[in-house]
């Protein structure tokens, strides 16, 4: 992976299922609805000041969401 630029799309880890399910109320607010499912299908990341993840998620039937979520460095 270079620094600054998105990595290819992976297979979801627990470590992004961690991740999306951290984010999840926020996203159920935000789109003013409860999703059956939420299950991290793929994502990608990007190295900058911390990680960018953007974690395809499942939320239902014929539902996918790409969720951007930024992990700052801690120094």
């Amino acid at each position: 992976m270079m620094c600054g630029a998105p990595s290819a799309a992976q297979p979801a880890t627990a470590e992004t299922q961690n991740i999306a399910d951290q984010v999840r109320s926020q996203l159920e607010e935000k789109a003013n609805k409860k999703f059956p499912v939420f299950k991290a299908v793929s994502f990608r990341s990007q190295v900058v000041a911390g990680t960018n993840y953007f974690i395809k998620v499942e939320c239902g039937p014929g539902c996918c969401r790409e969720l951007p979520v930024q992990a700052r460095a801690v120094w």
